[in-house]
Parts: structure tokens; C-alpha cells; sequence
């Protein structure tokens, strides 16, 4: 995920300034280096106490958490996209303080977070955890979707159920004071990296905002406020430089970073000839952990079949969404479609993603630097197309057999470009060749999709399961969106493990999985390949007419608002109101 270049900080002058700005922020770590120890003091029935005034801070924070979002993002309040800061801001992190306070609870009965699933298995000798649904009313409102987590090979099921828990099977054991440096483009991941780090990994947080997201600070500042007073939470403003100095700071015990890879390295090494010599020698300049997720060039792997002219048309809104969603901006966003040259569909396919990408809503783009990205993919390919309004053109970069696809593969666009490669053969044996490519050729291990018939799935039987086990990813999404794992708040959310910081990739370790799972490998999403009603005609189950997180749904505003209202005090007397507005789409 890019970083924007650090803004220059309005200050009276240079070493008075910093030395008042190094001041404040070794205010707040000493701050939170008392806050450790109470933190320690604080059982698990305490903790789910706090959790439960942070739901009802963010509740009565919600309607200015997205009026403020959308300003960021430059958005009319009156749009359909709001619904996008609606799901992806205040409804998930209600949702993921639920699914840690069920956790918590279950601990402190001495049960494990996961007793009452039941556990699967996968191929490699991996067990599976179910994590969608998680409860009846995620069952219906959710109707179609679901998801399970694999754990690394050779883990046993006694050892799943026993290790989960994480940090808050023994949380007087506190990890001292990590520092959050937050994500500059979804305004739900700085806040739900936090609460990782109190319940995960009991430490406590210094939040510092991407400049992008210096007008959440309020917001942040009212919704978090129990955590705050607790003295386990400071959040903090500034460029690089804030950045810089508090990842070295003596106390602070451990980085989480939400960015680029290149911002990571240069934490982790530093910068110029000498980062290049550091990390060449193996010798960090980052005298601490550090954990990351930092994007990566996503597939979207379409599965040849006879599909009708209804599926043509939903699956192509279903990949323009995967593109478009928040503009563009987000580092879980498919960047390049994988089509079998041997489709006899593909063109009329590729002229349904077209309409697609042009007709989706006209939006700013916001995130700085997007201009100059989509301009970097123009010059890359002068044939791309460029769709939708002037002033924001989505691209379309068609790479056929004899042009170099190794730009798209390797350099993650964080932008509306979209590319499509192809290669040679069907079913099984084309399903085999793109797993090989996006693994080999594709920067970034953090999600990959796959969209294919149910028919077409089923016929490749158990070697559709071996393909999945051979995809290297952290999250996977059949038929469905990877932004729906990010959504899943019991989903581990990160890269496919086995980075390292000298090829860190798309990062190390998870955050989310508010089940608390340890030694988590990847989360499989699975979806409807057709919406309702179609679904049903076909045998397939799932009540969502267009899902709310698509960019075509009309209604995702009042569909996004009313799931938060639900997520806030559930009731099954509200679920009428949620799929009025989602009929709506």
C-alpha cells in the first residue's frame, strides 16, 4: 500500500519545535508506561467492560466518524458510496469488539473462544476453524457467505482449541508499549490494530495517524475515549519524522505498521546506501519487533465456463467492485484479472467489464499520488484504456501474449487500474497454471479471488482443494470479495506467513482474528456466484439481490447505515428493515 509523502509540519521553528514535539510524545509513551501496569492489573471481566463502553462510544460517535470519512474522501453525503464508510468504519469494529468480548467471555469461564465450533480439515493435514457466520444473526444477514480459517499443517485440533486465546489466556503478562502507525486510506484499520494489540498481545497502544487521516483524530478521540481515560490508548498527529523518532524511542517495545513495503524498510534498515547496506548485510537499524500488512498486487482468477449474459454482467460489477471500491485506495484491492485464452466467453466478458468500469460511480480522487500512479501505469502501457469520467479515468490495461505483464505483476498501483492477463488451457490445468503464476510472478501474498461457476468448481473436485492449498495467500475469496475476510471479524487478517523483514512481501503476522486463533495459515471466503433470486433457481443460497459493498448497489448507503444500526442493538425486528434497504440495490 503507498504512503503518502509526510506533509511539512506547520512549527514556529525547527530545533524548539521538535524538541516540543519530542517532549509531547515522550509525555504520552511515559503516560502509557503507567497505563501498562494497570493494564496488567485489569482481568479479563474488567476488560470486557471497557470493550463494552468503547461499543457504546463508537455508537454514539458513528454518525461523525462518517460524515467526517467522507469529507476525507471528498464524497457527496448524499451518495451511495457512503455506505462504504458506513461497513468498512463503525459497523466492523462494532462487530469485531463483539466477536473479543465472546472471546474474552470464554476465557474467563475457562473455555477456549472456539469450543463450541466444529472443526474441519484441509488438505496437507491442516484443521479448519469456521469464523462465518458467527452467530445466527450473521447467518441471515450474510446469507450465502461464508468463511473458515486453515491452520499451518501439522496442528492438531486439541492444540487449536487449546492455544486460542492468544495473549488473554494470561493477561498479567503485558507486552510493554507498541506503537500503531496507522493506515492512511480505510478508516477502520488504525482502531482494530489497536485492539489487537491490548487483547492479542496485551500491549499497550500509541496510535499515530497517517497524515491523510489527521481530521479522525476527534473522532477517533470521542469513540476510544473509554481506553483513553484507562491510560492504555494515546493517539498522536505528525509526518515521518514523528514517525521515525517513535519507532526508535527506547520505550516502545514493538511497531505494527499499515503502509508500503518500502516504508517498512525504511524503518527497519533506514534510508539511502546505508538502508541498502543494512539490509544487504542482514544487520536492521530497528532495534525492536516490527509487524506489517502492506498490501500486494492481488489476482482475481476467473474460471472459464458457459456463463449467461446475467452472469457476464454481475461478475464484471462483482471485479469493477474489487477495483473501485474506495476508489481504488485499498491494499486488499484485485489488481489483475486471470482469463483462460481459451474462453470462448472472454470477449464478450471483457466488454461487460468494460461497461462496468466506466458506468460505476464517479468519484475524487482522493488519496494523494493517485494521479501520478495512474499516469506511471499509462506510461507503462500507452494501449491501456482509459474508461469512466475524464477527470478520473479508471484504466484498463488488456496485456496480451505479446506485451510485458511484469509492471502489472510487480508493482502494486493503488490506484483504478485494472489488468488482464491470460493463459493457455481449461479446468483443472488452467486453474493449476494461474496458481503457479500469481505465486511466482504476483508482488504480495494478501489476498487472491476466484470466481468460477459452482458447476465448473464441483467438476474439478478435490483438485479444486489441492489449487487452494497450493495459493499462497492469507486471504482467499471464492466467488466473493477478499474485502469480505477483512470484514469477518474473526478472520485473521495479514500475508501468508513466511516473510522475512529482509522480503517482507505483504508483511508479518495477523491482525483482526478476534476468535484469537494462533499459528492461523490463511482464511477461506466462499460466496454465491449468482445474487438473489437467481441463486435460488440454481440451488445456491444467498438473499443479497447485490451485496451492499458493491459500487453499483443504490442503495449501500441506507443498507451500510441500517447493518451498523443492527451491529449496535441487535434485534431480529430489525432485520426487515436491513434487507428493504438491500432490495433496494
Amino acid at each position: 500500500m503507498p504512503e503518502v509523502t509526510p506533509r511539512a509540519e506547520a512549527t514556529p521553528s525547527g530545533a524548539e519545535s521538535d524538541d516540543r514535539i519530542h517532549g509531547e510524545l515522550d509525555t504520552a509513551i511515559a503516560e502509557l508506561a503507567v497505563g501498562e501496569f494497570r493494564w496488567a492489573k485489569t482481568g479479563l471481566a474488567e476488560r470486557i467492560a471497557w470493550l463494552d463502553e468503547v461499543s457504546k462510544a463508537v455508537t454514539k460517535e458513528a454518525e461523525h466518524w462518517v460524515r467526517v470519512a467522507g469529507q476525507v474522501k471528498g464524497l457527496d453525503p448524499a451518495s451511495s458510496l457512503m455506505g462504504e464508510e458506513w461497513i468498512s468504519g463503525p459497523y466492523v469494529i462494532l462487530t469485531s469488539l463483539t466477536t473479543l468480548r465472546h472471546s474474552l467471555a470464554a476465557i474467563a469461564r475457562g473455555e477456549s473462544p472456539i469450543a463450541e465450533r466444529t472443526l474441519g480439515s484441509a488438505p496437507g493435514g491442516r484443521v479448519t476453524v469456521p469464523v462465518l457466520p458467527s452467530s445466527p444473526y450473521e447467518a441471515l444477514l450474510l446469507h450465502g457467505f461464508t468463511g473458515e480459517v486453515w491452520m499451518k499443517p501439522g496442528i492438531s485440533a486439541e492444540t487449536v482449541r487449546a492455544s486460542a486465546g492468544l495473549g488473554a489466556l494470561d493477561p498479567t503478562s503485558t507486552g510493554g508499549v507498541g506503537l500503531v502507525l496507522g493506515a492512511g486510506n480505510i478508516t477502520s484499520i488504525p482502531p482494530l490494530d489497536v485492539l489487537y494489540e491490548l487483547i492479542a498481545h496485551n500491549r499497550v497502544a500509541l496510535l499515530k495517524l497517517n497524515p491523510v487521516m489527521d481530521a479522525m483524530l476527534p473522532v477517533y478521540t470521542a469513540a476510544f475515549a473509554p481506553l483513553i481515560r484507562a491510560g492504555v490508548l494515546r493517539i498522536v498527529t505528525g509526518g515521518g519524522e514523528v514517525g521515525g523518532y517513535l519507532a526508535h524511542h527506547p520505550g516502545i517495545s514493538h511497531v505494527h505498521i499499515t503502509g508500503s513495503a518500502a516504508t517498512h524498510d525504511l524503518i527497519v534498515w533506514g534510508a539511502g546506501e546505508e538502508g541498502r547496506t543494512r539490509k544487504s548485510s542482514g544487520v536492521p537499524l530497528l532495534a525492536k519487533p516490527i509487524t506489517s500488512e502492506l498490501g500486494g498486487v492481488a489476482p482475481i482468477i476467473v474460471l472459464p465456463g458457459k456463463w449467461t449474459a446475467r452472469d457476464l454482467r454481475f461478475q464484471a460489477e462483482h471485479i469493477a467492485t474489487q477495483r473501485l471500491h474506495n476508489g481504488g485506495y485499498n491494499c486488499i484491492a484485485g489488481q489483475i484479472v486471470v482469463l483462460s485464452s481459451g474462453w470462448a466467453q472472454r470477449s464478450a466478458f471483457l466488454e461487460q467489464l468494460r461497461i462496468a468500469l466506466a458506468t460505476a460511480p464517479p468519484r475524487t480522487p482522493w488519496y494523494p499520488g493517485s494521479d501520478s500512479r495512474v499516469a506511471r501505469a499509462s506510461a507503462d502501457y500507452p494501449d491501456a484504456e482509459r474508461l469512466g469520467p475524464a477527470e478520473s479515468p479508471r484504466l484498463l490495461v488488456d496485456v496480451h501474449s505479446d506485451a510485458d505483464a511484469s509492471a502489472l505483476q510487480t508493482t502494486e498501483y493503488f490506484s483504478p487500474v485494472l489488468g488482464v492477463i491470460e493463459l493457455p488451457g481449461s479446468g483443472q490445468s488452467f486453474l493449476d497454471a494461474a496458481v503457479e503464476t500469481v505465486n511466482r510472478d504476483f508482488v504480495g501474498t494478501l489476498g487472491a479471488n476466484i470466481i468460477g461457476m459452482p458447476s465448473t468448481i464441483s467438476s474439478l473436485g478435490r483438485g479444486f482443494d489441492e489449487a487452494l492449498a497450493r495459493l499462497e495467500y492469507g486471504t482467499i475469496a471464492i466467488n466473493a470479495w477478499t474485502g469480505v475476510g477483512f470484514l469477518t471479524a474473526a478472520a485473521p487478517w495479514g500475508a501468508f506467513p513466511g516473510h522475512t523483514l529482509d522480503n517482507v512481501q505483504s508483511g508479518i503476522e495477523v491482525v483482526h482474528n478476534a476468535f484469537l486463533l494462533a499459528d492461523t495459515e490463511r482464511t477461506i471466503i466462499r460466496g454465491p456466484f449468482r445474487p438473489f433470486p437467481r441463486s435460488v433457481l440454481h440451488g445456491e443460497f444467498a438473499l443479497f439481490p447485490k451485496p451492499p459493498w458493491f459500487v453499483s448497489a443504490r442503495s449501500a448507503k441506507a443498507t451500510g447505515k441500517r447493518l451498523f444500526e443492527f451491529a449496535a442493538h441487535p434485534s431480529w425486528a430489525k432485520m426487515p428493515g436491513v434487507f428493504a434497504a438491500a432490495f433496494r440495490a
